[in-house]
């Protein structure tokens, strides 16, 4: 399997969380790495070949926080964006929701093709103090209130699309680790036994893909290929090689290239990270020995290089 992407043109190397982040947003939006999602969390797509998802399932082109994928190629774009999917729901009362990734795409269902959105959700932290499943609950029901006035209007509600919020989660608790849940409506009879349509209120389903370690229980398809994806650990050759060799990916020089940026941008937040935390480390040590400010600011000064402004906000950071 041939993939021409041109992601690696859209992202610079730098030692900043936000472009890491970015980045790992932008590599999660390619139709090939979309579509082994769909195939193995979707039960539309199960069916499916990854190839066939990859090109004629995924309508347009799927738009990454609030910016194109490729912003650069607007212009020399034939494929246009996705009609109505702005990655941002705004409403004056429930205030403004920006989503990670957000695409359509079309479904094989009973011989006729419908109508899905879709949200990817990228995750570092399982405990942002809250539930992280009532997060992504709430991103369904705003991806289908969203529609009105766009895909219906008044009593048109046969025309909701279904909607699916995944999640990528690369640092669960250990219980999660290598598993992936879905949370759906069903059809439930307290009195009776009446059957409808399941088409008709299946309309949402939250899907939580929690990454685990190469030595757990479950470590295989999409799990693995995502872990790998998004590894800081893992080296781009050895990316590459289980890439093409354990996912059919053949890799062609952009993608190696795209893989390899991925690699520097994870080492270089990784170095800050360590530096960061022998700086709160020393300035903790320093008020322990109760040095006045200017002390400790001349003393971080003579090891690391920062300006007086740049120590000061680390300061306000350990009040």
């Amino acid at each position: 399997m041939k993939i021409d992407t041109t992601i690696a043109k859209n992202i610079h190397v730098a030692d900043d969380k936000a472009k890491y982040d970015a980045a790992c947003k932008r590599l999660l939006s390619e139709k090939i790495i979309l579509a082994w999602i769909m195939k193995n969390c979707l039960e539309e797509f199960r069916d499916c070949d990854v190839k066939e998802i990859a090109n004629n399932y995924i309508e347009g082109t799927p738009s990454v926080a609030d910016v194109p994928v490729h912003p650069d190629e607007e212009a020399l774009r034939s494929t246009p964006l996705i009609s109505g999917m702005e990655n941002e729901d705004v409403t004056m009362t429930e205030g403004k929701v920006t989503y990670d990734i957000r695409f359509l795409a079309s479904a094989p269902v009973s011989g006729e093709r419908i109508q899905l959105i879709i949200n990817i959700e990228a995750q570092n932290d399982f405990y942002p103090g809250y539930p992280l499943i009532e997060r992504a609950l709430y991103y369904c029901c705003r991806m289908i209130s969203s529609q009105y006035g766009k895909g219906f209007t008044e009593s048109q509600y046969n025309k909701i699309k279904k909607v699916y919020s995944i999640w990528i989660c690369m640092s669960p608790p250990k219980n999660r680790e290598n598993s992936i849940t879905r949370y759906y409506i069903e059809e439930e009879n307290l009195v009776g036994t009446v059957k409808e349509e399941k088409q008709y209120y299946d309309l949402m389903a939250a899907i939580m893909i929690c990454l685990g370690h190469a030595d757990s229980q479950n470590y295989a398809g999409i799990l693995k290929l995502l872990d790998v994806l998004l590894s800081t650990d893992r080296k781009p050759e050895e990316k590459c090689h289980i890439l093409e060799h354990d996912f059919s990916i053949e890799m062609t020089q952009s993608l190696e290239s795209e893989v390899s940026l991925m690699c520097n941008l994870s080492e270089g937040v990784e170095r800050r990270g360590i530096e960061k935390g022998k700086i709160y480390g020393l300035i903790e040590a320093y008020k322990d020995d109760q040095l006045p400010e200017s002390e400790i600011i001349v003393r971080l000064q003579k090891k690391f290089s920062l300006t007086e402004n740049e120590i000061r906000e680390y300061l306000k950071e350990c009040v």
